[in-house]
């Protein structure tokens, strides 16, 4: 049995909150999060997710048999690596990792939100990972190496360090951090593996949602004369040197192992903890018009977050991850109704205004106007990143479908 103890801490403060105990015996994987008194007392205290509560705990929560990611609460799985960030880690560290070295050897001036891990001196736990966080002027270097761990290639050990520690944040697509100035960016790098310029439309999708008056980070094209052109993200969870703390929509709803959700539950979680529910719940029904009329097909409740506002109110964070998918992707990740189905509707969008208190009228003004920007400026966002002629027409049924009809004609 080895059992590992991380006190928890908030922003570059390092203001205590808690401490995470985990314990790793044979195949099971557990752990207990216990807040400090010092933080239940202070006046800046909150609950660091939604359903534990700073009267209550300690808060027990247990892997299940072909998912360990449950061994930590949904706010810590938030902030540790998915599948690109844990693959660099294993091959920075060797296999066997359990979730609790996931969390807190990726680097902890790249980690998603403002959570920081201390050992028992009261230290920062940073893994091996020594270089800061990649600046913008490296990053051929850094895309070089992940385009080598992608080919297999050799890596010296402190290249796939930086690169572990870097490339920390979620999803399964290669990526790592980078600072310029004083903002992080999260650096989207084109796969070796890729057949379409997926780097080059997910920049073009977010300046086209944004021009649908969807609150969307900053994103730019680096290397774009490049066969391998990187897609830089503005990280929202941050603010100059400032950390905000950040949950995942899954983490909101108090879901775990491979269950599903909808965005009327995530209405109903920000009817009860949003700063400003009716402007949240116009922004959320934006992002469900958009996302149904270019196909996106990441829309999963790991892909909606939320950041902390203050006063125990989490405010719906921008739009991230948006990728359409050319092939007329039928289905949603998250059903737009609680029990429904998951159908890439209009109909049913339009149908169920009433649950984000949309009047019917509004809401159909909202998914006409979505749609004719869609349809009027799709192509100039996608030759602003250099994807026109034969490339462009690949993506069209992503942007122009059946949807997109029913959607013009309300």
């Amino acid at each position: 049995m080895a059992d590992f103890v991380a006190n928890v801490a908030l922003g570059e403060s390092l203001t205590p909150a808690g401490q995470l105990r985990f314990t790793h015996v044979g195949p099971r994987q557990f752990s207990t999060f216990t807040y400090s008194a010092s933080w239940i007392d202070s006046p800046r205290g909150f609950a660091i997710q939604p359903d534990f509560s700073l009267e209550a705990g300690p808060f027990h929560t247990s892997g299940q048999p072909g998912n360990m990611r449950d061994a930590l609460a949904g706010v810590f799985a938030d902030a540790a690596p998915d599948s690109w960030g844990r693959r660099l880690l294993e091959r920075a560290y060797g296999n066997g990792l359990n979730e609790f070295e996931y969390l807190t050897l990726s680097d902890d001036a790249c980690r998603q939100g403002a959570l920081r891990f201390l050992d028992d001196k009261g230290e920062v736990i940073r893994g091996k990972a020594i270089q800061p966080v990649p600046r913008l002027i490296n990053l051929e270097t850094i895309t070089a190496i992940a385009r080598a761990y992608e080919q297999g290639k050799d890596i010296s050990p402190e290249d796939m360090q930086a690169l572990a520690g870097a490339g920390g944040s979620g999803g399964a697509r290669p990526k790592a951090n980078i600072s310029d100035g004083d903002a992080l960016w999260l650096a989207k790098f084109t796969s070796v593996h890729d057949q379409h310029p997926i780097e080059r439309v997910e920049v073009a999708t977010l300046r086209l949602a944004a021009a649908c008056g969807i609150r969307a980070p900053e994103a730019r094209l680096e290397l774009a004369d490049s066969p391998f052109p990187v897609a830089l993200i503005q990280r929202f969870d941050r603010r100059g040197a400032t950390r905000i703390p950040y949950i995942s929509a899954r983490t909101a709803l108090g879901k775990t192992g491979s269950e599903l959700g909808s965005y009327t539950e995530i209405v109903d979680f920000m009817r009860s903890h949003s700063p400003d529910p009716v402007a949240d719940f116009r922004e959320l029904y934006r992002r469900l018009v958009f996302t149904i009329l270019v196909s996106n097909k990441d829309d999963h409740l790991k892909n909606h977050g939320f950041l902390y506002a203050g006063a125990g109110r989490w405010r719906l964070s921008p739009v991230f991850d948006v990728n359409p998918a050319p092939d007329r992707n039928a289905h949603l990740e998250t059903a737009i109704l609680e029990g429904g189905p998951h159908d890439r509707s209009i109909k049913l969008a339009l149908e169920a205004c009433a649950f984000f208190e949309i009047p019917e009228a509004e809401a159909r003004d909202m998914i006409r106007t979505i749609a004719r920007g869609i349809s009027d400026e799709w192509r100039d966002a996608f030759r602003s990143v250099g994807v026109s002629g034969a490339l462009a027409r690949e993506y069209e049924p992503a942007f122009h479908s059946d949807e997109t009809v029913i959607a013009l004609q309300l």
